[in-house]
């Protein structure tokens, strides 16, 4: 048994001798059913305190050459299924937490080198003659003991993702990073399985995952491995009853993150139509297991998840410059969902383009629960809720707040046609912005955009809709469970007037685009001017004309 080779049982055994301990080994069965396939490669990303480092623990119990491991999966889950020990003890098990290596090392060219000769030592140890340091090489180590011993390993990485959140800017540091973990792995035939967890998915350059032989398991998708990600409401349930406590109240706090197994095929696909019936996935109900933990042990339900993270660490997100960010947070703290675009992510922690991405990360992170299906965020428990009411009780979240509040009264009277009351409140958010001069019309758009924030609630947003003669400003169609809401076509223009925007929308037909609408679509005309007056008000830079198409 070495530090890193067989590192053994010990750190699972812990576990099994507390006081909680959920039963998480037929994660085991899935794992055995992927070694030496295309399918070895498994990358596993958790927030903190999910219960990443115990899996790990467990897998090193199980796969690890040592006397005793049988005798703790004996009496498990795992037991239950056929053949559960035919891969118990048969590998060579490299067990690292980067984290390690970081605290004596100055940069990740140290990291590396420290890594290599620690691990290539204990190697060389077990197995002499199998090479030498000289070549500061794992590879040649690894395949020279599988070529005369015929013994595959098992590499087990925790914190794997340590490099990204620690050297942030150090990008070349990264790339050689990246670089050493594709070459140490990629299409080795001693490898039989590749098991690597942490907090971010693997990095992106572009579209492109710079590891692309892992499949990916992670909050958004975790797939076959959903039910292991956390606590699901079976296991929490059980821990209630067991220890007396209202699972109600806990649900409250601590549910909420929602997971499906696996992600069916689009409908009409081939075996659909050979089956006769839709797959359907098996959705979870995920709990963060350290504060269940928490609960459940001491009775007392509030927020333990500042003790994993303190409340900065999202502030320095959430408090980012990106347009439309703040607002996003407001409608979440609200208790509603947004949608994002997930794809752009570069899964890093400081590559951003914009919110979604920053939303995106905050997914990983566990600060929000993700909706595959429909594409959306939200604040999954009161735990969460109560992490960012600490971090936005800023004088500039009271203006985003209230915006977001005028907004609904925006959009209500829009719909009664009360063109004076629209002038005041497009006024109320000029005033209250961080920009107070719109420069042009596309700014213009933008603030508009905002102010009727809380439409996205009721309609479809099509900026810049094709009328066949010209492209109306603004356009919003309403959702189908509000089809009584009537369109809204909003036509924009900077330094003219409202008019002028109204008679735009009847010139060139814009209502006959929305024919499906016909009798229920309102037209908006709005107009800035940069100088108060011009618009034959004292005070006033908007006008506002609403019509009836």
């Amino acid at each position: 048994m070495g530090i890193y080779l067989n590192p053994g049982s010990g750190q699972y055994k812990m576990a099994l001798n507390s006081d909680i301990f959920v039963d998480k080994t037929p994660m085991i069965a899935y794992l055995n059913s992927v070694i030496n396939t295309e399918q070895r490669y498994v990358s596993v990303s958790r927030p903190r305190r999910f219960g990443k480092s115990m899996a790990a623990n467990m897998l090193c119990a199980y796969y690890g050459k040592s006397k005793d491991n049988g005798s703790l999966f004996q009496n498990k889950k795992i037991s239950n299924y056929t053949d559960w020990d035919k891969m118990l003890g048969k590998f060579e098990v490299i067990r690292l937490n980067m984290i390690d290596f970081m605290f004596d090392c100055k940069d990740v060219d140290d990291m590396l080198h420290c890594l290599i000769e620690e691990v290539g030592e204990e190697l060389i140890e077990a197995y002499p003659g199998s090479g030498h340091l000289k070549r500061k090489s794992l590879n040649h180590i690894m395949s020279t003991i599988y070529a005369r011993e015929n013994i595959q390993f098992v590499l087990v990485i925790d914190e794997w993702d340590a490099v990204f959140r620690e050297y942030q800017e150090d990008k070349d540091g990264q790339k050689k990073y990246l670089d050493f973990l594709r070459n140490w792995m990629k299409d080795k035939d001693y490898i039989a399985l590749a098991y690597i967890t942490g907090i971010l998915p693997i990095k992106k350059y572009g579209k492109h995952s710079a590891l692309n032989m892992f499949d990916e398991y992670s909050m958004i998708a975790p797939m076959q491995l959903a039910k292991y990600t956390g606590f699901i409401e079976e296991e929490v349930r059980e821990l209630c009853k067991e220890y007396g406590r209202d699972f109600t109240r806990l649900s409250q706090w601590y549910d909420g993150y929602e997971v499906s197994d696996i992600i069916p095929p689009d409908p009409g696909h081939q075996k659909l139509i050979e089956s006769g019936k839709e797959l359907q996935p098996k959705k979870y109900a995920l709990y963060s297991p350290f504060s269940v933990v928490k609960a459940v042990r001491t009775g007392l339900i509030h927020n333990y998840w500042n003790e994993t993270e303190t409340y900065e660490a999202l502030e320095k997100y959430i408090q980012k410059n990106y347009d439309g960010l703040k607002e996003a947070v407001a409608v979440l703290m609200d208790g509603e969902r947004v949608h994002i675009d997930i794809t752009n992510y570069q899964n890093d922690m400081t590559t951003f383009n914009g919110k979604d991405d920053i939303l995106t990360l905050l997914i990983h992170l566990g600060y929000l629960g993700y909706d595959y299906k429909n594409k959306e965020v939200f604040i999954p428990n009161a735990e969460i809720l109560d992490e960012f009411r600490s971090c936005t009780k800023g004088n500039e979240w009271k203006v985003t707040f209230k915006a977001l509040m005028n907004s609904q009264k925006l959009l209500e009277a829009t719909w009664k046609r009360n063109e004076a009351q629209v002038e005041k409140m497009l006024e109320e958010v000029h005033d209250i912005a961080s920009n107070r001069t719109y420069n042009s019309e596309a700014a213009l758009s933008y603030a508009v955009q905002l102010a009727y924030y809380r439409a996205q609630d009721y309609y479809t947003f099509i900026p810049e809709l094709d009328s066949g003669k010209g492209y109306v400003d603004l356009a919003y169609i309403p959702s189908p469970q509000y089809s009584d809401k009537p369109a809204l076509l909003i036509e924009l223009k900077y330094e003219k007037n409202s008019t002028t925007a109204i008679e735009q929308i009847k010139r060139r037909n814009y209502p006959d685009r929305l024919l499906h609408y016909k009798g229920n679509i309102i037209m908006v005309g709005i107009n800035y001017n940069k100088e108060p007056g011009r618009n034959g008000s004292q005070f006033k830079h908007h006008s506002c004309k609403i019509e009836l198409a």
